[in-house]
């Protein structure tokens, strides 16, 4: 079968994964094969690719692949996440678009359209991912919100509760006005912003004195419930067990005293609002403080906050500023930079909420996953990241696990009663229904007596548990999957959720397994644009990954996105970088189109007219080459450098194999190359595509495929990783001289327009006694009539030098000698110029002392340049002058 001219990508990438997935080749059962487990950082459910999702998935699928080419039993599970807030979200807005307000609907009736939003838009992001060739075992496919995946939630939850690590709060938490449910610490972004420092009076009772407060959110001003000073603070020992007036509402307050305070920052005095600061509550419960909570759950202002009812908190901002400045109150304002912590989902600007929240208690349980780390039992990559977790997990605080929404895994706490004690936590109401009976000592109790909790759980408190839970380890803790596949290997993610999910799964794998849930942990960076921004969708700097894959092709996207992405730190990337992927692939098909058009003879290697002593010490040059950077490739996996591992795959093929190689063994035009000799440089293909697959899977099958015909036991993808062997690094080391050697004839031949098809003569005086097994190669290449040793300079040729070799090339009629000398000439003056220019500043001491070494280094180079060149230089000028 003929091979096209031009690659096409698309068809050829349609083709084999239809292949592979036909013949299950991603498939994994349990079997008596080694392991090498992978489970994938579920994406949202409603999510669809970008250039993230792109990053992370190609390294585990060249991670996996690699795997097994190895011989593993490679398991790589994909899965997607329920995704609570975004995902209702998104069903919130569809139903409002179709005139359906989610308060007018049951809850069963929205987890209804829920499920349809997840049906119909829940695969696309895992079919993208198909395209990118990602090799998951799709017979695996987890949802967070399957019955299995939802009942071990479920159970984790009644275990810890019964453990006495969850409990139930009255506490102040993070409260996200749009998606109008609280959020975890982790979930919550600081971000300097410029706000307004405003400087408020309020009256003292009884007095027309006045006292100052400052504060950057005048709209909380009506839920003041007390001002509090520094006892130490001689400035207000006047407004001792005095009251004050809270503007607008005229509340009167007490004046506290409490060392809380500074006396250095503000004015020394502070407004206490329980309700919406957590310290401002600290203070409160410490002086018996009344708390006045303002907002409506939208962050509006409620019933408190007077004729400001149902405005915006910043718009209520505004106009409370204008009546304190209208009422003389406001007696300066100040720019003032400080941290505003906006929600990690939505973006809006959390605020600090009192609310009765379910918690698990995160010091106890985290100790054995910190110790995880630290001993290395879980290897983070790159290790820079181990102070962070280790800062973290030692400071670690109770995890607020309840979300006020509908979509996700409803808290299995039922209510029976109008105390707060009266509730019990069982998996089904059924149960629940016993432990109530017992618990009250009302045996007449029913299933229409309790309630169970209406709020969710935190999305992280299903995918904590999703290295078990893929494999139904919380409800079979025995079963055999779990045995075999746990724990996995590697784990690929992003930075930013090391806190949110991977800690967490490492506490989960010790609670419940008592094992590490993975070995590895290979932290990618952000994905950046060429200014170093983050790319996003508001920006509008993140291309379409699928339109990459058009224009590109999954191989060459896949080189693109890897070719700058070292662990931990951030990719900028380029979409020239695709186009220089796309561009390896080509070379790669272009090298076997030359390979599979060589027409073979069918001679005796005596009679055939080809130079087998060229081809024999190429080849055997290339096999050694092949094992170092084979033994370079195979360090690199183990250290997760995969970018590493690919640019050292990259040179081999583009630089070794192509370049040097192909032109080492071809024949002359026209002429056939002989059996033996093709044969070898198939199976050297071949051992090349093995190495390439992981990275470039697509054209790798294809040519391997093409190369004869196989079974499907024959596929590549399942094919052997090529066996690591010694190799002989002194006929490496020859072959660098023999190429710099080719290079100097090239470079003669290029300055001196001697055209290739004109034979010339290379003299050579062998001072080193380098070996002469590459002459054949060196003969080739640069077209010599002959290639001769001699012991002295002969007349009239132009010399180069390699190492301490001189090599010289007559070139009496081939060139004008008298031009040539007056060009040598010029050059030589130059360089001397050059040179000393460099030795003056070398000779300056205040300079070599001065100047970092490194800038030192780097002139005494040049001066080591330009000895060199001149010597060259004056030679051939010698040469020429005696022709």
């Amino acid at each position: 079968m003929a091979l096209d001219t031009k690659y096409s990508a698309e068809s050829v990438e349609d083709k084999w994964y239809n292949y592979w997935m036909e013949n299950r080749y991603f498939y994994s059962k349990v079997d008596d094969r080694e392991p090498y487990t992978i489970v994938i950082p579920p994406p949202n459910v409603t999510g669809v690719l970008h250039m993230g999702h792109m990053l992370n998935n190609t390294i585990q699928d060249v991670i996996i692949r690699r795997a097994r080419l190895r011989g593993f039993n490679a398991c790589w599970v994909p899965g997607t996440d329920h995704a609570s807030i975004a995902t209702e979200a998104k069903v919130v807005n569809k139903l409002k678009s179709d005139g359906i307000d989610k308060n007018d609907i049951s809850r069963d009736e929205f987890i209804g359209h829920a499920w349809e939003w997840t049906h119909k838009h829940g695969g696309i992001i895992l079919e993208q991912l198909k395209k990118l060739g990602a090799s998951c075992d799709w017979d695996r496919t987890k949802f967070t919100m399957d019955e299995d995946m939802s009942a071990s939630v479920i159970a984790v939850f009644v275990d810890l509760f019964n453990k006495g690590h969850i409990y139930r709060g009255y506490r102040m938490v993070n409260w996200d006005p749009e998606a109008k449910t609280t959020l975890s610490d982790e979930e919550v972004n600081y971000e300097e912003k410029q706000s307004n420092l405003y400087y408020v009076n309020y009256k003292i009772e009884g007095s027309a004195d006045h006292l100052t407060i400052a504060t950057t959110r005048p709209e909380t001003i009506l839920g003041d419930t007390a001002i509090c000073i520094n006892p130490n603070d001689e400035r207000f020992t006047h407004l001792k067990g005095k009251k004050a007036i809270v503007p607008i509402c005229n509340r009167v307050i007490p004046i506290i005293e409490d060392e809380y305070v500074s006396v250095e920052f503000g004015t020394g005095c502070l407004k206490v609002t329980p309700a919406h600061d957590e310290n401002d509550k600290m203070l409160g419960d410490k002086h018996g403080l009344e708390v006045i909570d303002i907002l409506n759950d939208d962050a509006s202002l409620n019933s408190f906050g007077m004729h400001y009812e149902g405005m915006d908190r910043f718009e209520a901002r505004t106009a409370m500023v204008k009546e304190l400045k209208e009422l003389g109150l406001i007696s300066k304002v100040e720019q003032y930079t400080n941290k505003i912590g906006t929600s990690e989902r939505t973006g809006a600007v959390i605020e600090p909420r009192l609310s009765d929240q379910w918690f698990l208690k995160m010091k106890e349980l985290a100790k054995p996953a910190l110790d995880a780390v630290i001993e290395k039992d879980v290897h983070l990559v790159p290790d820079k990241f181990v102070n962070t977790y280790r800062h973290w997990m030692e400071n670690v605080r109770d995890w607020n696990i309840s979300r006020q929404l509908w979509w996700g895994h409803q808290i299995p706490a039922y209510y029976y009663g109008d105390g707060k004690d009266d509730f019990v936590v069982a998996e089904t109401i059924e149960k629940a229904v016993e432990l109530a009976r017992e618990k009250s000592g009302n045996n007449n109790l029913a299933l229409s007596d309790l309630t169970q909790d209406g709020d969710v759980l935190d999305t992280w408190f299903s995918s904590w548990l999703w290295p078990i839970s893929v494999f139904n380890g919380i409800l079979e803790p025995d079963n055999e999957e779990i045995n075999y596949y746990y724990p996995t290997n590697d784990l690929v993610t992003a930075p930013e959720i090391l806190f949110f999910w991977v800690a967490r799964m490492i506490i989960a794998g010790y609670e419940y397994r008592d094992e590490k849930p993975f070995s590895s942990v290979y932290l990618t960076g952000i994905v950046r644009d060429k200014q170093r921004r983050k790319m996003s969708k508001s920006l509008g700097n993140s291309p379409d990954p699928i339109e990459l894959i058009k224009k590109y092709g999954a191989d060459g996207v896949r080189v693109g996105m890897l070719l700058s992405s070292p662990a931990g730190n951030d990719l900028m990337f380029d979409e020239d970088l695709c186009k220089q992927g796309s561009g390896f692939v080509n070379k790669i098909w272009n090298a076997y189109r030359l390979i599979d058009g060589w027409e073979v003879s069918g001679g005796t290697e005596e009679n055939d007219n080809y130079p087998y002593e060229t081809a024999d010490i190429a080849l055997q040059w290339y096999r050694n080459k092949f094992q170092k950077v084979l033994k370079e490739i195979d360090d690199h996996y183990s250290k997760y450098r995969i970018s590493d591992a690919l640019m050292a795959t990259y040179k081999l093929i583009w630089d070794d194999f192509c370049s040097w190689l192909l032109e080492m063994v071809k024949p002359a035009y026209g002429e056939p190359i002989p059996a033996r000799i093709k044969t070898e440089i198939i199976t050297v293909l071949e051992d090349n595509l093995k190495i390439l697959h992981p990275f470039v899977p697509f054209i790798s099958e294809e040519i391997w495929q093409h190369i004869t015909n196989r079974t499907p036991q024959e596929a590549l993808i399942i094919a052997t990783w090529p066996e690591s062997k010694a190799y002989n690094s002194a006929l490496i080391d020859a072959f660098d001289i023999a190429s710099e050697v080719i290079s100097g004839i090239r470079t003669i031949r290029k300055e001196k327009n001697i055209a290739f098809k004109e034979t010339i003569a290379l003299l050579v005086i062998n001072h080193d006694t380098i070996g002469t097994e590459f002459d054949p190669v060196i003969t080739k290449l640069g077209n010599l009539s002959e290639l001769k040793y001699v012991t002295e300079k002969p007349e009239g040729a132009l010399t180069f030098r390699v190492k301490s070799n001189e090599y010289f090339v007559p070139v009496a009629g081939a060139i004008n000698i008298d031009e040539e000398i007056a060009k040598l000439s010029e050059e030589l003056k130059y360089t001397e110029g050059f040179l000393k220019s460099v030795q003056g500043k070398l000779k300056n001491e205040r300079f070599v002392s001065g100047a970092p070494e490194k800038v030192v280094a780097i002139e005494k180079q040049k001066e080591a340049d330009a000895l060199a060149k001149i010597e060259t230089l004056k030679a051939s000028l010698a040469g020429l002058q005696k022709a």
